[in-house]
C-alpha cells in the first residue's frame, strides 16, 4: 500500500464514504418512489432484467483484476496500463456478444420483450469496466474523499435527469438515462481525480501475474451475485415481469441502507484490513468493532423498515404498489438478519483468505437459488421473500462461524457480541409493528403511521442501546476525546 493506514486515516474515509452515501440515500429515497409512480411495474421489470445481465457480465470482464491492484505493493505503471487495456478489450467483446445475443439471453430470463433493452445497455459494460483502473488507484491511496465528491455529483445528475424524463413520459427510457448519465459523469471524475492517464503499454505477464488473486476473487464475486440476482432471474422466469417489478422496486428501496453503510464501509475496510494482515490483535479488534458498529446502525434501518412497510408502500409509492407491501417488508426483513455479516467479506479478502470466501460464497449462491426457485415453482412472490429469510438465518451462523474461525475469535464470544445489537432492533421493531396494529382503527392514515412509527421506534432502540451497549459507547467516546486531544495536543506545546 503506498499510504499508510492507522485508526485516523481509516475513521476520515469511512466518514466520507458515508457522506458520499448517505447523499446518494436521500437522492434514491426521492427518487425511486418517484419513479415508481411514475412507471409500471413491468417497465421496473424489463430494466431490472437487462441490468442484471450487464452487471454479471462487466463483474466477469473485470476479473477481479482491479481489486489486485489494489493490495500490490507499489504503483507500477506496466501493471496498471495492462490491466487497463485488457478490461477495455474484455468489456468490448462482452458489450459486443451480448448485443448479438440479446435476445435469446433475454428470453432465458423469460422476458424476451427486454431484448431491446438489453442491446442498448450492453454498452454500459465498456463505461463500467474503464474506470475499475482509475478507482482501484484511489482506493490503494486511500483518497476515497474524491471519489465520494464523484458519486455525490454521478447519482445527483442521474436521478434529476431519470425524473425529468418520466415527468415528460419518456417511460422506461428515464430509468435507462439514469443508468448511463451516472456511469459517464462518474468515469469522466474518477479519471480527473486519480491522474490516470492510459498509455498503450500492455504485459500480459503483469497480467497473468495478477491471475491467481484476481481469479479467486472474480470466483467470490460471481458466487456473490448469484446470491443477490438469483432472485430476480427466477422471478422473473415463473412468476412473469409484474412480480420481478414488484421485487426490483422493493428491493431498490431496501437496498438503501446497506449502500449508505456497506457500500462505504466495506470499500474503506477492504485496504485498511489489509494493511493488518500481520497484526493479528489489531485486526481482530478492528474486525469486532467495525462489526458492531455496522449492526448499531444497519439493523434498526432495516428491521423498522420491515415494521413500518405497509404504510411506507402506500405513501411512497402508491396505490398501485400498495400490493407488494409483503414483499418491501420480508426484503428488508431478510436483508436485516445478515447485518451483522456486514463486515465479513472486506475482512476475508483483505487478509487473504480468497479461498474461504470463495467457496462459502459458493454454498449461499448454491442454497439462495435452490429454496427461490424452489418456492417460486409451488408459491408466490412472497413464499420467495419468506425462503430468502430462511436461507439468511442459516447464513448468518455460517458466515459467522467461517470468519471467527479465520480470525481465531471464539465463535460464541464473536456472535454474542455481533448479533445482540440486532436483537435489540428486531425487539424494537415487533413492539412498533404490534402497536401499530394494535391502533391501526384510532390511527387509519398511513403517514401518522409513518411518523408515529419511526419517533417510537427510535426512542425504543436508543434505550435499549444504551442498555445493552455500553461497553460499545464508551470505546466511541474514548476514541473521539483521543482524535481531540491528539488534535489539540500540537498547539498546546
Amino acid at each position: 500500500m503506498s499510504h499508510s493506514v492507522n485508526a485516523k486515516s481509516i475513521t476520515r474515509n469511512v466518514a466520507w464514504s458515508v457522506l458520499s452515501k448517505t447523499g446518494t440515500f436521500g437522492l434514491k429515497f426521492v427518487t425511486v418512489p418517484i419513479l415508481a409512480r411514475l412507471l409500471t411495474p413491468d417497465q421496473f421489470g424489463a430494466v431490472a432484467v437487462a441490468l442484471t445481465v450487464v452487471q454479471f457480465l462487466a463483474m466477469i470482464g473485470g476479473a477481479g483484476f482491479g481489486a489486485a491492484l489494489v493490495i500490490q505493493e507499489d504503483e507500477d505503471k506496466d501493471t496498471i496500463h495492462s490491466v487497463f487495456w485488457a478490461n477495455l478489450l474484455t468489456a468490448c467483446v462482452m458489450a459486443g456478444l451480448l448485443f448479438l445475443f440479446a435476445r435469446p439471453v433475454s428470453a432465458l430470463f423469460g422476458a424476451e420483450e427486454a431484448a431491446p433493452l438489453v442491446q442498448i445497455m450492453a454498452l454500459l459494460i465498456p463505461l463500467q469496466l474503464t474506470g475499475d483502473v482509475a478507482y482501484a488507484l484511489l482506493a490503494r491511496r486511500m483518497q476515497f474523499s474524491q471519489d465520494a465528491v464523484w458519486s455525490m455529483i454521478s447519482e445527483t445528475a442521474g436521478a434529476l435527469i431519470a425524473v425529468g424524463m418520466a415527468l415528460y413520459g419518456y417511460g422506461v427510457a428515464a430509468l435507462v438515462a439514469q443508468l448511463f448519465s451516472s456511469a459517464l459523469i462518474r468515469l469522466c471524475g474518477l479519471y480527473a481525480v486519480s491522474g490516470y492517464v492510459p498509455a498503450f503499454r500492455f504485459k500480459l505477464k503483469r497480467i497473468l501475474a495478477l491471475g491467481r488473486f484476481s481469479l479467486g476473487m472474480m470466483g467470490s464475486e460471481i458466487a456473490n451475485f448469484v446470491t443477490f440476482q438469483s432472485p430476480m432471474v427466477v422471478i422473473s422466469r415463473y412468476l412473469g415481469l409484474t412480480d420481478a417489478g414488484a421485487y426490483s422496486a422493493a428491493n431498490r428501496f431496501s437496498s438503501i441502507p446497506n449502500q449508505v453503510v456497506l457500500s462505504a464501509v466495506m470499500g474503506v475496510l477492504f485496504p485498511a484490513f489489509s494493511a493488518m494482515t500481520h497484526d493479528g490483535e489489531r485486526r481482530s479488534q478492528a474486525l469486532m468493532l467495525s462489526t458492531r458498529i455496522t449492526t448499531v446502525l444497519l439493523a434498526p434501518m432495516m428491521f423498522g423498515m420491515w415494521a413500518l412497510a405497509e404504510p411506507a408502500m402506500l405513501v411512497l409509492f402508491g396505490p398501485q404498489w400498495a400490493w407488494a407491501w409483503p414483499v418491501l417488508g420480508l426484503l428488508a426483513f431478510s436483508k436485516a438478519i445478515l447485518t451483522p455479516c456486514s463486515t465479513f467479506i472486506p475482512y476475508l479478502k483483505g487478509v487473504g483468505h480468497g479461498d474461504t470466501l470463495f467457496w462459502w460464497a459458493v454454498i449461499r449462491a448454491v442454497f439462495t437459488t435452490a429454496a427461490v426457485a424452489g418456492t417460486a415453482l409451488y408459491g408466490t412472490l412472497t413464499d420467495v421473500m419468506i425462503a430468502l429469510c430462511v436461507v439468511n438465518a442459516v447464513v448468518l451462523f455460517g458466515y459467522s462461524f467461517v470468519v471467527f474461525r479465520a480470525d481465531g475469535t471464539p465463535f460464541l464470544k464473536g456472535f454474542v457480541l455481533s448479533t445482540r445489537p440486532m436483537a435489540s432492533a428486531f425487539l424494537m421493531a415487533f413492539a412498533v409493528r404490534f402497536g401499530l396494529d394494535r391502533l391501526h382503527d384510532l390511527l387509519p392514515n398511513p403517514v401518522l403511521q409513518l411518523v408515529l412509527g419511526a419517533v417510537a421506534g427510535g426512542a425504543i432502540y436508543g434505550v435499549l442501546v444504551i442498555l445493552t451497549e455500553r461497553d460499545l459507547l464508551h470505546k466511541l467516546k474514548d476514541m473521539v476525546q483521543r482524535r481531540r486531544q491528539a488534535r489539540l495536543s500540537p498547539h498546546a506545546a
